[in-house]
């Protein structure tokens, strides 16, 4: 399309996806009447503004034709909507990134804890900046596109000042990655800081980012410095893992653990008031000039994904039985696919197909917790093959396979969050909808499929970062310690005993824990509903001990669940007998255990995660509330209790700026609300300190007139009166002249509690007024009339100071009542003000 000097051209597979949207509504904004073809200024035909048609340029003319219609469930043949879609504030380079699968030949050891050879660093945020990459300044999630900003990408690296210069490049701006910022503190040491989970403060865990300019056989040093997990499997081993594209076109090896002098250790850095944590390797790189790649665990990205589904669409035999749907689309604008594996119902017919038992597995609710996406490759590949085992999976079941619950956040590279800045796996109870639509679309999938038939297991594919081995968090009925809910993990344990651990396995339900999918899903009716955990580091149990997991261990625990799964539906209960067996000896054992080692025992949390790290509203509905706070409605409660406490602690001159800023200024007067408790109103208690002032209890409100010039006030019989002449005036204004012949404005005195009607008043008994809403009107309510605001004063009303102020707050005094300042010095009376 053209548009004063620019082109642009639309290839001919363009079809009419959001990107193009977004490009016809920046790019046809001058059009005059869509659907003609107009002039432009320098006389070329402008296109027509339409989402509908697509001009393609053929010998210099626009020649238009209809866009592609969307695939109704797959993506086969539309690859701009498998595309990565971005926050748009994020910068991203337009390299793609691509590594090779492979797995070492020889187990991978832990790292062995040696001497501490580099002291332990305190001057965080030192040395020099050589890497600075500000993403999501933004608040909140505003929108997104496919690659991010369009703006032109900014220098995050400093440049190299030559051929000589040791200083490394780093990039943290493509897709899985998070690296913020670093710092040059030698010559080969540099500290990194991680960019927290976008439109959060927190959450740095996971790491993934890019060097270059590196030089061979020099000894490097790294340091994350702002790492917020007192605990940490770096301090059991773990080595980081590296990538280097020299080594991976030379040899075919892909990542592989490095690094030695591995230590976890806290710094002297706080952040939101706690403590920051030091994750800090040494290694060697193996070539000159080369691109590597460091990682905190195998990465595993949106795009691979789509890669890995595209060839099953291709596959005329895998679509037989694999369909791939759309479940829903992401907060960005990313598809959501879930696979359904079974045969096709031709020899059984529709009726025995309906009755098969449904298998739900999700994967990567926490985007960083890349090892569940390689698991869940593991169980896709072993159900997709021909072997035997995988034909009888297919005919007994159907299963339901998500394999990304959180795109947005395994594109911009999160560790735990989604777009809205809260924790998805804490969601699945929430009905909102449009904030968290991929486990809200989980959840109606389960919902729809219980309702159709049973759902015999659902699990959730997690990684954990503090313990060793592979375990599971189920769900157990309390009542009665029923065994059957253990059953299938114990058979896994067996199935897989060099990296699963059933002693880790934990089968409760805690209230902290209901907005997980493992506990929402099991109060659908689901007994099998499971966590799977599997350690970002390794095996502690079994032949593996001490060495990490490898791609290959991870693909191989997804093909041992699947085999797990014929051995608990097995028509022979040999095995499914001989676990309970086991169960209920296993049982009581732990129940002699537990009452010896009772006084003891310490409560020592051992997960992954802290539930409470995510609560709260999304966070474009947070800001939302930070900006209209004022505006917000508060509970009576709440008001209640910001009128009493409103001007306690504060000395006269605060107060009197307060008078302007928190009432309703109206000349030299300003209105105050005084909140009252009607237990005292109704009791006549003479005092009420603020101190003593119960938020659960009923408050009335009574607006006072504050003069802002003069600070004292007359007895409460003269601001009495003030008021009632004030009321009285406006009842002739609105028509009632002809009542008030009789009524005798004088002095008016007033018992020490309030009244209650307005006949108690001297004078006023003899208003003869035919509407009886007149007494019943509070001081707010006739105040807040439209018909006629309530003046202030009442042309000649004369008292010894001439002007009216309820109170004088002073700092440490009184607040609620009105001090009656016309009596002596020595004996001053306190009086409630009520509702008249």
């Amino acid at each position: 399309m053209k548009k004063g000097n620019y082109v642009h051209y639309h290839c001919s597979f363009s079809s009419s996806t959001s990107e193009e949207e977004d490009e016809l509504q920046e790019q046809t904004e001058d059009c005059q009447d869509p659907g003609v073809m107009n002039e432009d200024v320098n006389g070329v035909a402008q296109l027509p503004k339409t989402t509908q048609v697509v001009f393609e340029i053929h010998s210099g003319r626009p020649v238009p034709r209809l866009c592609e219609p969307r695939h109704l469930y797959g993506v086969s043949g539309h690859l701009s909507q498998t595309l990565s879609r971005w926050p748009k504030e994020c910068e991203v380079i337009p390299e793609e990134i691509h590594h090779i699968d492979w797995t070492s030949p020889s187990p991978e050891p832990f790292c062995i804890p040696e001497s501490e050879k580099w002291p332990r660093y305190q001057n965080v945020g030192g040395g020099t900046l050589v890497y600075n990459s500000q993403a999501g300044k933004e608040l909140y999630f505003t929108g997104s596109r496919p690659g991010g900003n369009r703006s032109p990408l900014s220098q995050a690296s400093i440049p190299l000042s030559g051929p000589d210069d040791t200083t490394l490049l780093f990039e943290g701006r493509f897709e899985s990655a998070n690296l913020m910022s670093a710092h040059r503190i030698g010559q080969f040491d540099y500290d990194l800081m991680l960019r927290p989970d976008l439109y959060t403060k927190k959450h740095t865990q996971w790491f993934y980012f890019r060097v270059r300019n590196m030089r061979a056989g020099v000894p490097y040093r790294f340091t994350i410095t702002n790492l917020l997990k007192a605990a940490s499997l770096y301090e059991k081993g773990q080595k980081p893992l590296l990538y280097s594209e020299e080594k991976a076109r030379a040899f075919g090896v892909g990542w592989h653990r490095v690094g030695y002098d591995v230590s976890y250790s806290r710094n002297e850095c706080f952040y939101l008031g706690l403590p920051c944590f030091s994750l800090s390797w040494s290694l060697v790189f193996p070539y000159d000039q080369d691109t590597c790649y460091l990682a905190h665990c195998y990465p595993y990205t949106y795009t691979k994904l789509w890669a890995y589904l595209s060839k099953i669409e291709r596959s005329p035999r895998l679509s037989s039985f694999c369909k791939i749907r759309t479940l829903c689309r992401s907060l960005a604008g990313n598809l959501v696919p879930v696979l359904t594996v079974t045969s096709p119902s031709r020899k059984c017919g529709e009726c025995e197909a309906a009755h098969k038992p449904a298998i739900v597995i999700t994967a990567r609710v926490h985007p960083g917790e890349t090892n569940s996406s390689w698991v869940m490759k593991g169980i896709m590949d072993f159900l997709l093959s021909d072997t035997p085992d995988a034909r009888l999976l297919r005919d007994a079941f159907i299963f339901k396979l998500v394999p990304m619950l959180n795109p947005d956040g395994v594109i911009v590279g999160n560790y735990r969050c989604s777009l809205t800045g809260r924790d998805l796996n804490r969601s699945y109870n929430s009905n909102l909808k449009d904030s968290f639509p991929t486990v809200h679309a989980v959840r109606t999938m389960v919902h729809r499929l219980c309702e159709e038939r049973e759902v015999l297991l659902y699990c959730d594919l997690h990684g954990h970062s503090r313990k060793q081995n592979v375990f599971t968090y189920g769900c157990e009925r309390a009542a009665g310690r029923q065994l059957h809910e253990r059953i299938f993990p114990l058979m896994l344990s067996k199935n897989c005993p060099e990296m699963f651990s059933f002693q880790n396995c934990k089968f409760n339900v805690q209230r902290s824990k209901e907005g997980t999918g493992r506990i929402a899903l099991w109060k659908l009716g689901i007994l099998n509903s499971f966590t799977l955990e599997t350690s970002f580091c390794g095996s502690s149990i079994g032949q593996q001990k001490g060495t990490h997991f490898s791609i290959k261990d991870l693909e191989m625990l997804g093909a041992h669940f699947c085999d797990t799964l014929l051995d608990y539906c097995d028509p022979d209960r040999t095995k499914y007998n001989m676990c309970i067996r086991e169960l209920q000896d296993s049982l009581r054992q732990e129940t002699t255990l537990t009452l010896a080692e009772a006084p003891h025992s310490d409560n020592v949390s051992t997960s992954g995660s802290n539930s409470s790290d995510s609560d709260g509203p999304p966070a474009h509905l947070e800001a939302l509330q930070m900006i209209n706070r004022k505006k917000s409605m508060k509970s009576k409660k709440q008001r209640d209790c910001s009128c009493l406490l409103r001007y306690k602690d504060k000395t006269p001159e605060e107060n009197k700026d307060s008078d302007v800023k928190d009432g309703v200024r109206k000349g030299k007067y300003t209105l105050k609300p005084l909140c009252v408790p009607q237990h005292m109103l109704r009791r006549g208690k003479q005092e009420a300190p603020l101190e003593s002032a119960d938020a659960n209890r009923k408050m009335s409100v009574l607006y006072l007139v504050f003069d802002n010039e003069k600070g004292s006030v007359k007895s409460k019989s003269d601001y009495l009166r003030h008021l009632m002449a004030g009321y009285i005036r406006s009842r002739i204004q609105m028509g009632l002249s002809n009542t008030l012949s009789g009524l005798d404005l004088g002095p008016i005195t007033m018992p020490s509690g309030a009244p209650r009607k307005a006949n108690q008043l001297s004078g006023l008994g003899r208003l003869a007024c035919g509407d009886k809403r007149i007494w019943r009107l509070s001081p707010v309510q006739w105040r807040g009339s439209k018909l006629h605001p309530a003046p202030f004063t009442l042309p000649g009303m004369t008292n010894r100071q001439g002007e009216y102020r309820t109170a004088e707050c002073k700092r440490g005094q009184w607040h609620g009542v009105v001090k009656d300042q016309a009596t002596s010095p020595d004996r001053k009376s306190e009086h409630v003000i009520g509702k008249p």
